[in-house]
């Protein structure tokens, strides 16, 4: 039985790649991880904000007794120390690198282009496999449009690859107008891999205190539905891998994935839920459902279920919406 897959030039022994959490902030962790049977790793993300505060430190401290702006640095948490701070982060590639053998990607999350990048060079130089580009952004001016936005985004994916040698992918949210075109604009960029989708973690009302509170709730595998959707469409269609992140808790999840077109899955919720051992029952369930289905290997079923290979390709589109809308019938 041949699971192995291929991602960002990168060979595989299975598609079951862990995603960025705060797992992999332990070394011991990650070597858990390998020995359960991941392919890869994808690290906790180091954050452009965490660069730009470590930035602005420095420059209070070479110019103490000057006006500065420190008081402005109270609006954000401890962000210099957060998933250890920039020089930490470094620090835990390269350790990562030294205890295991399968690929460490490093994640850099930020916005905007700017000299917070010079840390995607220092992350291949620490060791990096490749580097997943984090793109959270949430534009609230009015004056701004959907293409100033995906403008934006093929310029940063553009300036961090000039940067580095290692390839990139780019982990987006589904809130574009036109996601196709953007998949097919950060190709272009320079983007080896889209992986769908971010999970954007909303603020919640306290109705006692009148206060804005943190939220935050595991994924479900409802959430894989809109992901396979835009996998099968784009599968075929841009050159780039695919990965599909959140709602995979299962091997049929797993299988859905692939037969929609993904080259790997993240994963990190059924994780955090289950314990990292879990993804040797992942694997061992994906083996096991192959061989009952006569499938040799995870190449021969990738993009099997894809918009371009179904009999029926307007299920992905308006299609599917109105027969779901019209089976479903009120209870007396």
């Amino acid at each position: 039985m041949d699971l192995s897959t291929k991602y960002l030039g990168l060979t595989l022994k299975n598609p079951l790649v862990v995603s960025a959490s705060p797992l992999s902030e332990d070394i011991d962790n990650i070597r858990k991880m390998e020995e359960a049977g991941a392919s890869a790793v994808v690290l906790h993300s180091l954050f452009e904000e965490q660069i730009t505060v470590e930035s602005f430190e420095l420059d209070r401290h070479l110019s103490d007794g000057a006006e500065s702006s420190a008081e402005s640095l109270s609006y954000f948490p401890n962000l210099t120390s957060y998933n250890m701070g920039p020089e930490g982060y470094l620090a835990q590639v390269a350790k990562a690198k030294t205890a295991v053998k399968i690929p460490i990607i490093a994640s850099l999350n930020g916005v905007s282009s700017g000299g917070w990048i010079r840390y995607a060079k220092k992350m291949e130089e620490a060791g990096a496999d490749a580097l997943e580009l984090n793109i959270y952004t949430i534009p609230t001016d009015l004056d701004t449009t959907s293409e100033q936005i995906e403008q934006a985004y093929a310029k940063l994916v553009g300036d961090v690859k000039s940067s580095i040698g290692i390839p990139i992918a780019v982990k987006l949210g589904p809130f574009f107008s036109t996601l196709a075109n953007l998949a097919r604009r950060l190709e272009q960029a320079g983007a080896g891999a889209l992986v769908l989708f971010n999970r954007f973690y909303q603020p919640d009302f306290d109705l006692e205190a009148l206060e804005i509170v943190p939220s935050l709730k595991l994924s479900t595998q409802y959430e894989l539905l809109l992901r396979l959707h835009w996998v099968a469409i784009l599968w075929g269609r841009v050159k780039v891998d695919l990965a599909i992140t959140g709602g995979v808790h299962t091997a049929h999840d797993v299988l859905k994935a692939m037969m929609a077109g993904a080259q790997v899955v993240e994963i990190a919720s059924a994780l955090l839920k289950n314990g990292i051992g879990y993804l040797k029952t992942i694997e061992s369930d994906l083996t096991a459902w192959m061989e009952e289905h006569e499938y040799e290997s995870i190449r021969q079923m990738q993009g099997s279920m894809s918009q371009r290979s179904v009999a029926d390709p307007n299920s992905f589109l308006r299609a599917n919406y109105l027969k779901v809308l019209s089976s479903y019938a009120l209870k007396s």
